[in-house]
Formats: C-alpha cells, structure tokens, sequence
C-alpha cells in the first residue's frame, strides 16, 4: 500500500524567476515500513525521550534523565551536542520534547522541553552554539508525573506544546492554567496574532490528562495521543478551543461539553506516548502495552481500528517518527524504571521503507546489464486547496552514480516552496532537482526518493518529461 505524508511546513510562495530550495521540511513519502528488518542506530541510552531530524538526514535525540542533546546518525556512535542547563530529572520528569525548527537552514535553532528545579519549560539553542541557550517559555508546573512534554511545529509554522496536569487535576479545566493544555506559540514563545481561541492565551486546547502525541494529517489537522488514569488511553482530534474532558471525562461520554477521542484503548494496550503520521496513518508508540499501534485514519478526522505491530518484540516504545528518507525511527524506554531493559537498551531502531535501498525491490535483480541512462520515475502527489506535496521515488536502471540530477518541466503554474532530500531550484516552469550529501550513491537498480511542496492554481497536471543527467527516463 502506498501512502503519502502531511505537509509538516508553511506554504509560502516564492519569487518569480530561479529559486532554491534546500532540502528541510517533511519526510517524503514511502511504501510501507519493514517491520521486520530494523536497523539499529544507537544502543546503551538512557530513557531517549524527544527525537527530530536535521536536514543532512541525521538526528537529535533528548536523553531524559542525563539532559544531553545527542546527535545520532546509522553506522555512527551518538555523539553529545550540549547538556541543556538546569535539567531536574525525577520520576517522569526532565529532558523531554525536541524540535527542529522548519526553518532550520536559515536560524540554525533546536527547541528542547524540560523540567527544571522549579517549572517545566521551552528552550531554544543554535546548533552551532548550542551552550547558549534561551528559554522561551516558563512557569508550567512541574511534578515528578504528568508532565506531558512533547513539542512540534506545526504546518502553520507555530511551536505546539503537550502540557500534562502536573498530578492536579483541576489545572485541566482551569482556563488560566497552562497545565492540561496543549499550547500553541510563535517560534519566540509569544502568542500568535491569530488562530488561538482564547484571546491573549497560549491555550489551544484543554481539558488533557498527560498528552505526549502531536502529528498533523495532510489536510493540517492535528491529532493528539493521551494518557488516562485507570481505564482508557485516547487519540484525540485536537480542535481550537475544544474541551476534551479531563478530569470529569476519561475515554468516551454523552456530556456535550465535551471533545470525544475517536481511539481508545485500555491502559494495559498502550499507555501511548509518541505519534507520527504517514499519508492516512497514525503511527503511536506504546509504553505499558509495548507496541506499536497503527491507525488508520478516514481522511475526515476520524479512526479506523487500530492494528497492534512489533508487540513485546523491544519493550517498552517511547517515540517514533518518521525520517526525511520515509524510515520509521522508534525508541524504546526501558530504562525509565518501569521496564525490564536489555543489555543494550535503550535503542534507536529504524525500519526502512519497503523497497529502499537497503531493502531493495526484486526488480533491482536483473539478468543481462541494464541499458546506459535507463531509469523511471515514479511521482505521487497528495494536494488539497492551492497547495500539494509531491513524492518522486527515482530508480537508476544504469551503471552505479555518485551523484544525480533529476530535471523536469510543470506543464501549469506550479511553485516550488519547500523541498526534503533534494536541492531543487526552479526557473520558470523548468525544476531541478539534485542529490544532497547524503544520498548521491545510487547503485544500478537502487532507488532514492525526494519530496516537496508547492503551490498551484488550476489544473495540477502532473509532468512527463523527466530526465536523469541528461537521460529521459520512463514516468508512472
């Protein structure tokens, strides 16, 4: 089954004439994760808690307990970015969320999520800086429990915050609390000039127990996995200003004040904790039930029955996401004090696409040598108002490259604003797209994909004159 993923940035149209676009933003999309052939990137961590990809494809990953920042990478030992400062690790608290920021190439910022000695709160560092560091955002109260954590930016290009009730319960439902909330802010902590609901307020929505889940779908909504006490874990559908019930209301209910999850699980199920989204699926990790749960989504904010995938197989899952080549990185949180750790726990395993190079597709095995400059092109595109993403999946039929160009032509009045895995520039209808430093290898047989996101208006036609260094390759 193919998928497509959510647009993860901000539309933006971008100048008339040549432009370039550096390869940040969402993953591209890809064909089903193989759960059974996973990849080990780090071993021996302790508790990694928030996860976010850089655009060279490698990773940053927040340790809970020791407030290191590491930057992770396959075939390569973590290596320690910074401590972020003033990290009080205790019980469920400490180094939790991280975010890339979706303008990364230009700010160079990194945003972490934290309990310190007296709050929870948001901080931001350059990369290149990183033992800088400026908190954006203070004062969330802090308990060694519910603590949520969880941040990402949204398609709107606002920073979202899951903030759990601190262990009391009527912060929830107490508008002018920031606790059992999730929170939506400008990149500098402030509140946005528009799209809150609550004028003056960083609330966006309340009525939440211990949210740690935040994904967005390709239409921009956005979805939201939470803790319950004692009987149902939920997945909600998260509206502005909407009240999702806590601590009147665990699971579902006929009170009209309040937002229904549309999943639902027993605690022993999940505990759910990290969420990520591919095309019409929700992906959510699981720490009491210890898998990973897969939901499909029905495109109107809705859920279909989630199916249970890698059950018992690596223990307790803490976050999963997915990676700018389409893998699906999960982390496991064995050693947070409630599970049973292995000897190398705790991990990073990532499950390649189906098909990728690294698990490359039958017909990658051929009898006789492929023609010279042979290849084919396989577009996919998810689109909704004037804008789409577009996924090209590029197969070399020819001899081994080190490096490739891929050119085509829009046959309407597409822009390019934002690109993943390539550098694309556009001039006029004309686009270019080439390799980044990561993925210019291309064996004969092998395939790469890239992705990106654009404006139309009109008809958006898809383009058919696709060529690989020079050489017309086959479209599908």
């Amino acid at each position: 089954m193919r998928r497509t993923i959510a647009a993860c940035s901000t539309l933006a149209a971008l100048a008339l004439g040549a432009a370039a676009v550096v390869a940040t933003g969402p993953p591209a999309a890809a064909l089903e994760p193989d759960l059974a052939d996973p990849q080990t990137v780090a071993t021996g961590l302790t508790v990694p808690w928030g996860l976010g990809f850089l655009p060279d494809g490698s990773a940053l990953v927040a340790e809970r307990n020791s407030g290191r920042v590491l930057r992770v990478r396959p075939g390569a030992s973590p290596s320690t970015v910074t401590t972020i400062a003033g990290v009080s690790a205790t019980g469920e608290s400490g180094l939790l969320g991280l975010a890339v920021s979706p303008t990364f190439a230009q700010d160079n910022l990194v945003y972490v999520y934290f309990t310190s000695a007296s709050d929870n709160r948001i901080a931001r560092f350059r990369l290149d800086t990183p033992q800088t560091q400026q908190v954006i955002l203070s004062g969330l109260a802090r308990a060694s429990i519910h603590d949520g954590g969880r941040i990402a930016f949204g398609p709107d290009g606002m920073l979202y915050a899951a903030v759990g009730d601190a262990a009391v319960t009527s912060n929830a439902q107490n508008q002018q609390s920031l606790n059992g909330k999730i929170l939506r802010m400008r990149p500098d902590g402030g509140v946005p000039a528009t799209g809150n609901p609550f004028p003056g307020s960083l609330v966006y929505s309340l009525g939440h127990r211990n949210p740690q889940g935040l994904a967005w779908d390709a239409q921009g909504r956005l979805y939201a996995s939470e803790f319950g006490q004692n009987t149902w874990d939920e997945v909600n559908q998260i509206v502005a200003g909407a009240n999702y019930g806590w601590p009147t209301v665990e699971g579902r209910s006929n009170d009209t004040r309040f937002r229904n999850p549309i999943v639902v699980w027993t605690t022993a199920e999940a505990s759910p904790s990290g969420a990520t989204i591919d095309g019409r699926t929700l992906y959510v990790a699981a720490l009491r039930g210890q898998r990973l749960w897969s939901v499909p989504l029905d495109g109107a904010g809705g859920a279909g029955t989630p199916v249970a995938l890698l059950q018992g197989r690596y223990g307790r899952l803490r976050t999963v996401e997915r990676a700018p080549d389409g893998a699906l990185w999960v982390t496991t949180s064995n050693r947070d004090g409630r599970g049973t750790p292995a000897t190398d726990d705790d991990r990073i395993l990532r499950f390649p696409p189906i098909g990728s190079p690294s698990t490359p597709p039958a017909s990658a095995s051929v009898s006789a040598p492929p023609p010279a400059g042979a290849c084919s092109v396989r577009w996919t595109a998810d689109q909704w108002g004037s804008g789409f993403t577009a996924n090209v999946a590029v197969t070399n039929l020819a001899a081994a490259r080190t490096s490739w160009t891929l050119t085509f032509t829009f046959p309407g009045n597409q822009r390019v604003t934002n690109a993943w895995n390539a550098t694309v520039t556009q001039s006029g209808t004309a686009v270019t797209a080439r390799n980044v430093s990561w993925n210019g290898t291309l064996a004969s047989g092998a395939s790469v994909t890239f992705g990106f996101q654009a404006t139309y208006s009109g008809t958006n036609t898809r383009p058919t004159d696709f060529s690989l260094d020079g050489t017309s390759c086959t479209a599908s």
